[in-house]
């Protein structure tokens, strides 16, 4: 299995399937480096880059790996392989889980958790408080882990054996300015709770709380300024600005019922989506590739990240407060519109009405998570999700195959399966 495997060196092995002589028609071989491990294909799926083939593991749990033909996939660098509609509901098959498709990024995204806290600088030991508070809250590291992931894709493109330290650093730099906006949101949300733990500002106060975001996002500019690359800073600076114009944006449109899908996906995009663009380019670029692959990375970012952003705006509606980890429909309470309730908004008069009152009324807050859930609104939502994600797993075509890519096509899979 590929587990057997991690402590390898990933920089430059392909995963590929291969007949192991086994007397099962359906067995296969993974190749890893020297390593090897037999296994049985259990079935089909296919989305974005074509079938991809279950393997059973030793664990139990399965996972998507390409079947990748004799013939080459890629003609000048990019891929032929053609999106297909998803269909969640295609099959019946186990659940992806963010511990399988990053286990081959295990032992980078451990290397970047031993060293967060260190890079965060010891100047303070009220900044480590807080730096360990949110480090600690079980964050899903999401964000370095794209970037390893398109950077060991890319590297495999480009031909890199191994990782360069500027894809290492960039990893670190992601997850410091993510951490920061965290903390900085928690304030101007006035959110006691984050993952289930109480928030930097509940527990060291909002001076404290603001000061040690201010205080990340200055470490990471230091560092990313220490990178050298111009086009990798301009990229990661304009995030810094873009979180600023999502805040402002949200901010003068509170309670706002004539807020349009389009104005929602840009301030998404500032919130949310920016980061992970910028994160999947940078990668590319530091792996050397062509600038219409970096692009497509860019593409592959953006699409992902609002694809992620209207899942959790959807989970807002049908998840409760302790699987959240926060207060459920606590954007509609505050008075942020979201894309299922712009969608709800069309089919319920209403609902604009206990919206604009700001739920005035005993009971109004209640009547209009309701509304948004009968309206239609959760419905709309989830295919506005999928069609983001259907682009972005286009976005994936210029990567070459290899268990790398793969990962990058369930992460797709994964979050679309948050609200099957």
């Amino acid at each position: 299995m590929m587990m057997s495997c991690r402590n390898i060196d990933l920089g430059t092995s392909v995963l590929d399937l291969m007949p192991c002589g086994c007397s099962s028609p359906t067995s296969r071989r993974i190749f890893f480096g020297n390593c090897s491990k037999t296994v049985c294909s259990i079935g089909r799926r296919s989305y974005g880059a074509g079938n991809l083939v279950f393997l059973r593991r030793d664990s139990g749990s399965c996972r998507a790996i390409p079947a990748k033909p004799k013939e080459s996939a890629l003609v000048n660098g990019l891929g032929e392989d053609k999106t297909v509609m998803i269909n969640l509901r295609q099959e019946s098959r186990k659940p992806i889980s963010l511990e399988s498709l990053f286990e081959v990024v295990a032992d980078d995204l451990q290397s970047l958790n031993d060293n967060l806290l260190s890079i965060v600088g010891a100047e303070n030991p009220v900044l480590i408080s807080a730096a360990e508070q949110i480090f600690s809250a079980g964050g899903k590291r999401m964000r370095p882990g794209l970037v390893f992931l398109v950077s060991q894709a890319t590297a495999e493109l480009a031909g890199l054996k191994e990782l360069t330290v500027e894809h290492r650093r960039l990893a670190e730099i992601i997850e410091m300015i993510h951490t920061a906006s965290l903390i900085h949101d928690d304030v101007l949300d006035e959110s006691d709770m984050r993952r289930g733990k109480e928030t930097v500002h509940e527990l060291f106060g909002t001076r404290v709380a603001v000061l040690a975001g201010d205080f990340m996002f200055a470490q990471a500019s230091w560092y990313l300024a220490n990178l050298e690359n111009l086009e990798v800073i301009k990229l990661i600076s304009q995030v810094i600005k873009d979180f600023a114009s999502g805040e402002i944006k949200q901010a003068s449109s509170l309670f706002d019922c004539d807020v349009k899908l389009d104005d929602y996906l840009l301030k998404s995009y500032y919130k949310t989506a920016s980061l992970v663009a910028a994160s999947t380019k940078g990668a590319a670029i530091f792996s050397s590739v062509e600038s219409k692959v970096a692009e497509q990375m860019y593409q592959f970012g953006k699409n992902l990240g609002l694809s992620f952003q209207v899942v959790d705006d959807i989970l807002d509606f049908t998840q409760s407060s302790e699987q959240l980890g926060k207060p459920a429909a606590n954007d509609l309470a505050k008075g942020n519109i979201t894309a299922p309730v712009i969608f709800a908004l069309e089919n319920e008069p209403r609902l604009r009405e206990i919206i604009e009152s700001e739920f005035c009324e005993p009971g109004s807050l209640e009547e209009a998570i309701e509304m948004v859930r009968s309206g239609g609104g959760i419905k709309r939502a989830q295919e506005l999700a999928k069609e983001k994600a259907e682009l972005a797993l286009k976005n994936l075509n210029c990567l070459p195959r290899s268990g790398f890519r793969s990962a990058l096509e369930d992460m797709v899979m994964f979050n679309l399966e948050r609200i099957d």
